[in-house]
């Protein structure tokens, strides 16, 4: 899960910089906060699920539900999301947290 945060901030702070935002801790926290909203939601799918966090459906799982409720409350609180933006964030953050697990499986089924 730790890991799920860490890329979510990694996210937004490449794009605020990108973006010449600046990455300073308000404009952070006003960027991040739909998508760790998202991230608990995700997780309490998971953890009613009883899955146990690692695997390609679980990763899959997280970043849908991330992105997805990330992406509306940033439209409910008129933040904005342009398609190209929904793009980078599932491509971004699947190569980390999908990326990530499926990773850490491998590594773990590998003999020796």
């Amino acid at each position: 899960m730790l890991w799920d945060v860490v890329a979510i901030l990694v996210f937004v702070a490449i794009g605020r910089a990108v973006h010449d935002h600046g990455v300073r801790l308000a404009g952070m926290a006003t960027t991040s906060w739909p998508f760790l909203v998202g991230l608990a939601g995700s997780w309490w799918v998971v953890l009613r699920r009883r899955w146990d966090g690692g695997g390609l459906t679980t990763g899959v799982s997280v970043l849908t539900v991330t992105v997805v409720v990330g992406m509306t409350l940033r439209v409910m609180v008129g933040q904005g999301t342009a398609v190209a933006f929904i793009v980078v964030a599932m491509v971004f953050l699947g190569a980390l947290m999908v990326g990530a697990r499926v990773a850490v499986v491998r590594r773990r089924s590998r003999p020796g």
